[in-house]
């Protein structure tokens, strides 16, 4: 978030002075464009009543799981009038990271890690926040008025903002679809008290497709337009905390960070182009790095590996936790050595992982005497009940889907 500068030209609140609204918003647009955005539309300062209605039965239904800070005034979440009270429109930016070739290719490997399509180059809150306040400083020495500026890290409900813009629609993923870019734009908001006028709006266009909902390996979409996050794999993989549900591990292959499964299968990508900033383009080490050698990371590892992407952000245990579920579910006994190293590491969380991890790829008599060596001496409740789990129906029931992947 940013204000105006001090020395910009101070005008009455709301006033265009010298040049008519029309003429702001064309400036504004050539000037995102110069800066890098591949969208730009503007959204009235008020979200659709629908868009309210929905944040606030996603809340009262607890499909947020433990994203807290979702929950947490929920008022200034619904209404930007709220968490801003002086702003009167919303600029809406997009930049295009679409991908080049098929996102979904690696998750058919199992002893690679398949990293979300966003998550592979250079952490985009960086990138598009520095080009959001020169965009901010732009429109405040052209044409007055204060700014505030937000890449997903504050109140604001970027994705409806944008459909109110104009910018796509909100598929049945819930996610942002457009017609140019399909599902791959990151966005960004620049609130503005000047009064400039918005833009059409965006109809739903996915009609009778449902391909977002039935390709999602975790059921996660209990309705079209409807997601519980405690069963996504984004959110389980990046937001949650704990251990991840057994009954969903299996489900998961080999996506260790984020899924973009809902998002590569919409049809609309076939207008889609492959994103031009470098910075956000996938790193090398991160295409399809071997889960061996991403679970032997330590902390000091970790942090080298992922410097400057927006992996860092969940910390080296949680990475793990995610990596040994990959494990697990690789069918590859070459593995076993790694995940029996981590049955004994510092961290609870990585500990039970690496106890289901083991237990999939090896006979269960090993497991019997690890069980005999190693359960006795644990004290962390969680790694505790993993033991426990071991071996019994529940470690892998309820899944929502039979062994076939089919939808129960």
């Amino acid at each position: 978030m940013t204000a105006a500068p001090k020395n910009a030209p101070q005008n009455a609140p709301g006033t265009v002075p010298d040049r008519d609204v029309a003429g702001i918003k064309s400036a504004l647009a050539r000037q995102a464009a110069a800066l890098g955005f591949d969208a730009m539309a503007v959204a009235p300062a008020a979200l659709p009543q629908r868009s309210r209605d929905g944040l606030a039965g996603f809340l009262k239904a607890g499909l947020h799981g433990d994203m807290d800070w979702l929950a947490d005034r929920p008022g200034r979440r619904a209404d930007p009038r709220v968490l801003w009270p002086e702003v009167r429109a919303v600029v809406m930016l997009g930049v295009n990271y679409g991908p080049v070739g098929d996102p979904l290719a690696i998750t058919r490997e199992p002893g690679v890690a398949a990293i979300s399509v966003y998550a592979r180059g250079d952490d985009y809150h960086d990138v598009i926040k520095k080009r959001l306040k020169a965009l901010a400083r732009f429109l405040v020495s052209t044409a007055g008025g204060d700014v505030k500026v937000f890449v997903d890290t504050a109140a604001v409900m970027e994705k409806p903002l944008a459909a109110a813009a104009g910018l796509g629609w909100q598929g049945k993923h819930t996610n942002l679809v457009s017609r140019q870019f399909g599902s791959w734009l990151f966005l960004g908001a620049l609130f503005t008290t000047l009064e400039l006028p918005p833009d059409a709006d965006e109809p739903d266009r996915c009609g009778s497709c449902r391909a977002c909902l039935d390709i999602c390996p975790t059921a996660a979409f209990p309705a079209p337009y409807q997601l519980d996050a405690r069963r996504c794999i984004s959110y389980l993989t990046i937001e949650h905390r704990g251990p991840i549900p057994r009954n969903l591990r299996r489900l998961m292959g080999n996506r260790i960070y984020g899924c973009d499964d809902c998002l590569a299968v919409c049809p609309w990508n076939r207008f889609a182009r492959a994103g031009r900033e470098a910075r956000l383009q996938a790193r090398t080490e991160l295409s399809a790095p071997p889960l061996a050698e991403l679970a032997a990371l330590d902390d000091a590892g970790f942090r080298r590996l992922f410097a400057g992407t927006a992996i860092k952000r969940i910390g080296r245990d949680r990475f793990v936790r995610n990596v040994l579920v990959a494990i697990g579910n690789s069918a590859d006994p070459g593995l076993a050595p790694v995940a029996r190293r981590l049955i004994a590491d510092p961290a609870a969380i990585v500990r039970g992982a690496a106890l289901w991890a083991l237990a999939r790829l090896v006979p269960e008599a090993e497991i019997a005497t690890l069980r005999m060596r190693h359960a006795g001496d644990e004290r962390d409740p969680g790694v505790m009940e993993e033991w426990a789990a071991l071996g019994t129906a529940g470690d892998d029931a309820a899944s929502g889907r039979d062994d076939s992947g089919a939808h129960i």
